[in-house]
């Protein structure tokens, strides 16, 4: 049996999940989400637990089950707390700037970068060198913060660019010298 969606999903206070068929939506402080489910899962809300369940034992079967119940999961805990991911900028002048659209940014290129939100992620600029990211949909989020980070990559030589927090840069030596 898969050992993560055997595991029974615990919704929180404030937080109302509905299945209907293979949909499910979630409702709560931080947004709403809804996500179709694979037809062959069968999702049950009782009280305030949610299982997954699946038809055979088959390998697609025990991907999907384990699948399933963790997109559900991230609904429920992004309705509820939300997700949150901070990139740093590195560089002389390099810098992010909060507008009403997103973000506008300043990399070392002849022009600045508009970087417009999609619906649902509220990006903010607490420091000149650092972007915060948060909405409730996991997925978007991580797709908004790889987005920007690909707009400058970290370079090994100097460090410039955008990178995660906490990621470590694997830095190379330069030129060797003269003589």
């Amino acid at each position: 049996m898969s050992r993560i969606g055997k595991l029974p999903i615990t919704v929180p206070a404030g937080v109302t999940v509905k299945v209907e068929g293979n949909v499910v939506s979630a409702k709560g402080p931080k947004g709403e989400l809804k996500r179709t489910i694979h037809p062959e899962m069968k999702v049950a809300l009782e009280g305030s637990t949610i299982t997954v369940e699946r038809p055979s034992d088959e390998t697609a079967h025990k991907s999907l089950h384990g699948l399933s119940r963790t997109l559900i999961a991230n609904m429920v805990e992004g309705v509820s707390k939300g997700y949150q991911k901070t990139l740093e900028i590195t560089g002389v002048g390099f810098k992010a700037e909060p507008k009403p659209f997103g973000l506008q940014l300043a990399l070392g290129y002849s022009h600045q970068i508009q970087y417009k939100a999609p619906a649902g992620i509220k990006l903010s600029a607490p420091q000149p060198t650092q972007v915060v990211i948060e909405g409730a949909d996991k997925e978007v989020v991580g797709q908004v913060a790889a987005e920007i980070r690909n707009l400058r990559k970290p370079e090994p030589y100097k460090g410039k660019g955008i990178k995660y927090q906490g990621e470590v840069i694997r830095r190379k030596a330069g030129k060797a010298g003269g003589k």
